[in-house]
């Protein structure tokens, strides 16, 4: 290219898209494109994140030539075939049916383009600057979904480096660097540099009088938090991290420190009755000025609305253009009926905070069923309820109830759908009841797609979609997604356990016993992260790591399975044969998969196959992990193993 030539070039995977010239190469090779194909790739290129439809392409490419949706449809298989990518498994291109097209991979300015005089652009590395960050597509079959910007080096707190897993330092990590570097004391902080607008909801202060009103003002603000995440142009921190601080005198540098944010909204709800009055304020965490404040009088009917009046009043403030359907997003799936809004908020937090209780998931199911019974068309109710549902089939629910509540779960989601299309809670319920109510991974992971693609800062579908894809054998992309789920939630115990689940299943297991370290420091009451960390030691060879770490709370699933294997390795083969005992006493058929894993490690293959066909037989959910997980190894060669895993119909 010749000096002085600003034309871009962009990097899509292994392409490099040079517009100047209208030359796309691969390697050392060059692709053949005719005008209209490259037109095409160049109009979805300059696009990303957004989808392209078939109308906006024809404005683009053909510019005043009328052409019906079947040339469209034509000229991107015509593209397609020249990149030599699959539409059944995308590369390069996904389609979004109904809405248009998208490219995949994350987008990047090649260096050779970037304007060195930029000053964002510059690099300590020998004045070399790096790829700027152009979009990301998370596609409806995107095996690789990647979330695009965890490539880029945006660190949680300044002393990770970059490139280096977003996972928190531990304070005998903390202390080993000092020690290496020859100094004492506590670190130089930083300037602040979060991503631009990036923000974080702090919880709004109940001022009702009334601590039992507590679930109204936090659902509220968490509702408003999520309102804020489904726009693409924000990056907004997850709710389990912001929350962290409630009744805490945090101050709001500090909390945007932690949460590497370059804006923080806090204020005060009001409830009396019908009428509600909330006032809201935003500040910039960097420069310590006050951007915006108001203060809102509403009936609790119109509490969508004031969603939409403060998320819109939010986004002037940090200067960010939004499209014109964003007002229509932050609606999607709510309801203007204030009794089932109340609900809705009840059974959000009886969601959130018993997890690991039977009556907790009970009480959930029914508060989101009094929702729908008041509007039958609370699509975001449906999707709520049937996330409930699964979970208590999966972990909670004996006998027919499983079964049942599998088939009402799918019946919700499918609901949710139905009523919001473009919802991605909704998505996200079809893709968990898919993986455990169905076994079925194919749609499993489109849906898992389609809610990454429609809510790219979903925290719960970038972690289940993490470890979901690393049982899959898609590493990379599993990782990316929980490792952005991390650096999104960065105080959240959950996210750096399934970040250490992905990475167990991705066989980096010193990775994974970090994260698993960082989950436990957060909350030391993480049961099962005992024992998957312990299965982690186990796989590295250190036995007695892994005893002591599932001995601490043994009467959990996982560490029941890491002791077993772990004592039979140890010569200790009566308490292996204990464990293994109560195990099935405690869980009968239900954890037939889990015996599989215990058996086929002990090296007893005729068992382990026997109770193989028993966890299909009982479409065990755990069969999601016979593809990757280590201690199938054993049976591999065996026919019937082969056999079931061919029927299970892995995607490729």
């Amino acid at each position: 290219m010749p000096l002085g030539d600003r034309s871009p070039r962009y990097c899509i995977a292994d392409l490099v898209i040079d517009v100047g010239r209208r030359s796309v190469q691969r390697g050392a090779s060059e692709i053949h494109l005719s005008k209209l194909s490259f037109d095409v790739l160049r109009a979805l290129i300059e696009a990303a994140p957004n989808v392209v439809s078939n109308d906006e392409l024809t404005r683009r490419v053909w510019k005043g030539v009328v052409v019906g949706p079947e040339s469209v449809t034509q000229r991107v298989k015509l593209l397609r075939d020249a990149l030599g990518d699959d539409p059944e498994a995308p590369r390069y291109i996904v389609g979004l049916r109904g809405q248009g097209y998208r490219v995949l991979p994350p987008v990047t300015l090649d260096s050779e383009t970037s304007d060195a005089s930029r000053p964002e652009a510059q690099d300590s590395i020998k004045g070399r600057t790096r790829p700027r960050m152009v979009g990301i597509v998370l596609g409806a079959t995107a095996l690789a979904v990647a979330v695009a910007y965890v490539a880029i080096d945006q660190l949680l707190v300044s002393k990770y480096r970059a490139g280096s897993p977003p996972v928190m330092a531990s304070k005998e990590s903390t202390s080993h660097a000092t020690a290496a570097s020859g100094t004492s004391g506590t670190p130089e902080m930083a300037p602040m540099a979060p991503p631009p607008h990036s923000i974080a909801v702090l919880p709004f202060l109940n001022m009702s009088g009334d601590a039992k009103q507590d679930y109204f003002s936090d659902g509220l603000t968490e509702e408003l938090l999520n309102s804020l995440s489904r726009i693409n142009e924000l990056q907004v921190a997850a709710r389990t991290s912001s929350f962290s601080f409630k009744g805490k005198d945090t101050d709001v540098a500090t909390i945007a420190r932690k949460l590497n944010v370059g804006a923080v909204l806090e204020g005060s709800v009001r409830r009396s009755g019908r009428k509600i009055r909330v006032t809201a304020q935003l500040n910039n965490a960097v420069t310590g000025f006050h951007l915006w404040s108001q203060t809102y009088d509403r009936d609790l009917g119109d509490v969508l609305k004031l969603q939409t009046e403060i998320a819109n009043a939010v986004v002037g403030a940090l200067k960010v253009t939004l499209l014109g359907d964003e007002t229509a997003k932050i609606e999607l799936g709510g309801t203007h009926n204030p009794a089932a809004f109340d609900a809705y908020l009840r059974a959000a937090k009886a969601a959130r905070t018993h997890t690991n209780d039977a009556k907790g998931w009970q009480t959930a199911i029914a508060a989101f069923t009094e929702a729908i019974g008041l509007d039958p068309n609370y699509a975001l109710a449906s999707a709520g309820r049937s996330f409930a549902l699964t979970a208590y089939a999966e972990g909670f629910a004996t006998g027919p109830q499983v079964r049942e509540s599998f088939d009402r779960a799918q019946a919700d989601a499918r609901k949710a759908l139905a009523l919001a299309p473009d919802l991605a809670e909704g998505h996200l319920a079809l893709a968990r009841f898919f993986a455990s109510g169905a076994l079925d991974f194919v749609h499993t992971q489109e849906e898992y797609g389609r809610a990454m693609a429609l809510a790219p800062g979903n925290v719960t579908a970038l972690s289940h979609y993490g470890r979901f894809a690393a049982l899959l054998g898609r590493a990379d992309a599993g990782i990316a997604a929980a490792q952005h789920a991390v650096r999104l939630d960065p105080l959240n115990p959950a996210s750096h356990a399934f970040l250490g689940a992905t990475l167990l299943h991705s066989d980096r297991y010193r990775e994974a016993i970090a994260a698993f370290q960082d989950a436990l420091a957060l909350d030391p009451d993480s049961k099962w992260v005992y024992g998957e960390r312990g299965i982690a030691y186990y796989f590295l060879g250190d036995l007695q790591s892994a005893r002591s770490s599932c001995e601490v709370k043994p009467e959990i699933l996982e560490s029941q399975i890491c002791l077993a294997v772990t004592y039979d390795k140890l010569g200790r083969h009566t308490a292996a044969e204990e464990v293994l005992a109560k195990l099935r006493a405690a869980n009968g058929d239900n954890a037939a998969e889990e015996y599989v894993e215990i058996y086929a490690a002990w090296g007893n293959t005729s068992k382990a196959l026997e109770w193989l066909d028993t966890a299909v037989r009982m479409r065990d959910p755990g069969l999601v992990d016979l593809r990757t997980d280590r201690f199938m190894d054993p049976l591999r060669k065996e026919p019937r193993f082969q056999a079931i895993e061919r029927a299970l119909r892995f995607p490729d």
